[in-house]
């Protein structure tokens, strides 16, 4: 899988992050301060990361910022994007089955390398509800991104 990763920092915890999505086979997109001459600011490097999402060119992407809420506000203007800013696994897990979320938030500040194998095992484990409720919701949220709610 094509994973696109950004931080505006470059902490341990962003590090571990490319270093544990590589482990488990994907292939990683750096953005902001992990990509060195890449803008660093959270709002630059996290649209970047989502937009390549939106585009098609990344399966997923996973934005970091210190407390992870920036990074989702601004990878959820994008257009086609779900972020979640997950800080356990329970919350990665139905981020992935509830709300088909396709970019995943963390906050570098609270994510420990235990925390971040959980979280990243939940997400990689979680797989889109077929729930018609689900699927009601996902939909009502894309239509939201076309400026159109539903009646």
């Amino acid at each position: 899988m094509r994973i696109a990763v950004s931080s505006d920092m470059d902490e341990p915890v962003a590090r571990l992050l490319v270093e544990e999505l590589r482990a488990r086979g994907h292939e990683v997109v750096a953005h902001g301060a992990l990509n060195p001459g890449s803008d660093p600011q959270w709002a630059v490097c996290s649209e970047r990361a989502a937009r390549e999402v939106a585009a098609g060119q990344a399966d997923q992407a996973v934005v970091c910022c210190w407390t992870g809420t920036g990074a989702s506000i601004a990878a959820n203007k994008v257009p086609g994007v779900r972020a979640a800013l997950c800080t356990d696994a329970y919350t990665a897990g139905g981020a992935r089955r509830w709300n088909d979320a396709n970019v995943l938030a963390l906050s570098l500040r609270l994510t420990s390398a235990p925390l971040l194998r959980e979280i990243l095992d939940a997400w990689f484990a979680g797989e889109a509800s077929q729930d018609a409720e689900d699927l009601g919701n996902v939909d009502h949220v894309e239509r939201l991104d076309r400026g159109r709610a539903a009646p």
